[in-house]
């Protein structure tokens, strides 16, 4: 049975909790620190991938606000800026679960979705990126996504 995660075990917060207008280039970057670079890399190789659509969205000021990189109409990835940080959702389908549990991932990736929640939409991970080693990871689940 799939455990409720609770909000300590998500990390550092959102940067702009309690923001109501869309953070600026400039804000987000102050926000990043070193993992701006970071931030920048995932949203060019996603672009490459072909989710080269982004929307800024915020639904609600207690959330924060967050960057989705779409193919589409569909959302790949969710990123949500932390202070030297930043988080990356991913909802998976059945097939993509599969997958996932196929790929060679790190076993706290596979333990991750092991753990999550089931929601009709799909299986939500949410995975903390505080430097370069992160993504792969990352990449892996989002070409996984992509093609299911």
């Amino acid at each position: 049975m799939a455990t409720q995660t609770k909000p300590a075990e998500l990390g550092p917060p959102n940067a702009f909790m309690g923001i109501l207008a869309l953070p600026t280039e400039a804000q987000i970057a102050a926000a990043l620190g070193s993992a701006i670079d970071i931030w920048n890399q995932l949203i060019s190789w996603s672009s490459e991938q072909g989710a080269n659509e982004q929307e800024w969205k915020s639904s609600s000021p207690a959330y924060g606000w967050s960057l989705r990189l779409k193919k589409k109409k569909r959302t790949i990835l969710y990123l949500s800026p932390c202070q030297s940080c930043f988080r990356v959702a991913l909802i998976l389908g059945d097939k993509a679960v599969a997958a996932a549990r196929r790929a060679s991932l790190p076993k706290a990736i596979l333990t991750k979705i092991d753990e999550a929640t089931r929601y009709a939409e799909g299986t939500g991970i949410r995975i903390l990126v505080r430097n370069l080693k992160d993504l792969a990871a990352i990449e892996k689940l989002a070409l996984i996504k992509l093609a299911s």
